[in-house]
């Protein structure tokens, strides 16, 4: 299994799939077309039936059932796109045996993955370690996912002495964007319940995540020239800073942990005549959710009579917390607890401090928590992801489908 997942990952993250928040399509990159296609033919031609990617770029594919017992049909969700944060690798570096310390992934910009930063390292002495060349990111979120799907299904292809009801897979593009499942059809996917196979480290399995939205603040100020500006000029910049200023300090990223929401500055930029600030709001409360949305908005106001009409504050909900969706049917949970104790895995049940697929998915009418992948790190050069951590995931996949037969 790990020779097989190994050979898959690479195959995966050597095809293009960084996905474009500017881009008007759907998907918003071609690679992602071209991946979507090489994954058809893989699919076909591990077993599966019904393979079929459509004019979005959905790829899904059935395994059907091996026994007569009417089961209800479990689905298993990846997406294919990586992080617009930087581009992707094109094979991994591969270190077995890791000897529990630091590792160099580019001597020339020193850029290391260092005990001191990731103690968590520790944990995987002597496995073989996935990381990247210190220059892009590895992948791993999703494609580890994909290949642990996919390496599920083909085992359960080649031991039909496991007994499983029908199971639906599909793989989809820019989730990373906020529009993985945008276009998807839960209807036609046929599912009583799924899983998104796109948490982090070992043991990870979630069920709430945040309740997600996006602001723009935009300023007018009014240029005029320095030397006769008094009582006249009016810098945008400034104001936006000031709005900046206003939100509480404590309540972004950097100080905040489990069911802690923030507020995260994502972009700026102006000059004395414009500026505007881009933020995302988060919170898996939702009456704090609301309450941020509604203080951003007072805080706009209160500079509107400050500065007069010169302020616009724009908030857009991207998301909601699952949760409300996936406790009616929380067996679906347990389930995957009960999978992952089986196989030798420690469940840990925690919030997802950040948005899923399978979050849209639940509201859509498909309850779909989310199980661990193995990666750590994503977005950035120091993603990694341990192989043994990939083939657990593998491993939970089958005993899940093994345990709703039995």
């Amino acid at each position: 299994m790990k020779k097989t997942l190994l050979d898959r990952f690479s195959s995966y993250i050597a095809y293009a799939t960084t996905s474009d928040e500017n881009s008007e399509t759907y998907p918003s990159t071609p690679g992602q077309l071209v991946f979507g296609d090489f994954l058809v033919e893989e699919l076909k031609k591990i077993g599966l039936s019904n393979v079929k990617k459509d004019k979005y770029g959905y790829v899904t594919a059935t395994l059907p059932a091996n026994c007569k017992k009417v089961l209800p049909t479990v689905g298993f969700i990846s997406h294919f796109d990586t992080a617009p944060d930087m581009p992707g690798i094109a094979a991994p570096r591969i270190i077995e045996n890791y000897n529990g310390k630091d590792i160099m992934l580019d001597k020339a910009s020193k850029t290391a993955l260092t005990l001191a930063d990731f103690p968590e390292l520790a944990d995987y002495k002597g496995q073989t370690m996935l990381v990247t060349d210190g220059k892009t990111l590895l992948g791993a979120d999703d494609k580890a996912g994909i290949a642990e799907i996919v390496s599920a299904m083909e085992y359960l292809i080649a031991h039909p002495e496991i007994k499983h009801g029908k199971v639906r897979v599909g793989f989809t593009p820019d989730e990373e964007i906020g529009k993985g499942v945008a276009y998807f059809n839960v209807k036609g996917f046929g599912c009583d319940f799924a899983y998104t196979m796109d948490g982090g480290a070992i043991g990870e399995l979630e069920y709430e995540n945040f309740n997600a939205a996006s602001a723009c603040i935009k300023v007018q100020g009014r240029n005029i020239h320095p030397g006769y500006g008094k009582n006249k000029m009016v810098n945008a910049q400034l104001i936006a800073m000031e709005f900046n200023a206003l939100l509480p300090e404590f309540q972004r990223p950097q100080y905040t942990e489990n069911y802690e929401g923030f507020y995260l500055l994502t972009h700026s930029e102006g000059t004395v005549e414009n500026a505007e600030l881009n933020y995302i709001i988060r919170d898996h409360d939702r009456a704090k959710f609301e309450e941020k949305k509604a203080f951003m908005h007072k805080i706009a106001e209160f500079l509107t009579e400050k500065y007069g009409p010169r302020i616009t504050c724009e908030i857009k909900d991207q998301y909601y917390n699952m949760r409300e969706k996936v406790e009616p049917v929380f067996h679906i949970v347990t389930l995957a607890e009960d999978a992952m104790k089986e196989v030798g895995v420690t469940p840990k049940v925690q919030p997802i401090r950040g948005g899923t697929d399978g979050a849209n998915l639940s509201f859509k009418g498909l309850p779909c928590p989310n199980i661990f992948a193995g990666g750590h790190n994503f977005h950035g050069k120091y993603e990694y992801v341990p192989l043994e951590s990939m083939v657990k995931a593998t491993e939970v996949v089958v005993k899940i489908i093994e345990l709703i037969a039995r």
